[in-house]
């Protein structure tokens, strides 16, 4: 069964027990992908309140970490992850509090489609994550992104192709 929740553009599959967010984006997919994984650039998107994150760590490579801390409760609110596949600027793998994310960059007619796969392996997960708002503070989350990528200039950046790469 797979529940659509059309306002937040968020679906629920209950059958594969997995959170999907979409969000198209008016950047190209090297923008979007570094701004999703420089810390200058998530510390001022990443909290669904919009404020700055208190701390923003990220080791980019296959088995780098990354840890969040949101500014308003950073000490219950930490989110910590291991990154398990990189491919700039197409998609990245990563573990995070039980769960997988798959985050994919496809190219749009002038932009950027973004969508952030949640599988969390278990229908009680899933329904726990559920519970604690997971899938609305990443809407919300997404949402802080497409605004923060439209006000932040467009620029090339090197910075990518010096980024390990799972990808041969």
């Amino acid at each position: 069964m797979t529940l659509t929740i059309a306002d937040s553009g968020v679906v629920i599959d209950r059958d594969t027990h997995t959170i999907i967010v979409t969000r198209v984006l008016a950047a190209p997919c090297e923008q979007v992908f570094e701004a999703w994984t420089r810390p200058e650039h998530v510390t001022c998107w990443w909290d669904p309140t919009g404020e700055p994150l208190a701390e923003c760590e990220i080791d980019l490579r296959p088995g780098g970490t990354f840890r969040f801390l949101n500014r308003h409760s950073a000490a219950t609110h930490q989110f910590a992850g291991v990154y398990r596949e990189i491919a700039p600027p197409r998609h990245l793998i990563f573990e995070a509090m039980g769960a997988i994310g798959r985050v994919t960059f496809d190219e749009t007619a002038g932009g950027t489609r973004l969508t952030m796969r949640i599988e969390c392996g278990s229908a009680e997960r899933l329904d726990q994550y559920l519970k604690m708002g997971i899938d609305t503070g990443t809407a919300k989350t997404l949402d802080n992104l497409v605004v923060y990528v439209r006000a932040t200039p467009q620029r090339t950046s090197s910075a990518l192709s010096d980024v390990p790469s799972t990808e041969g």
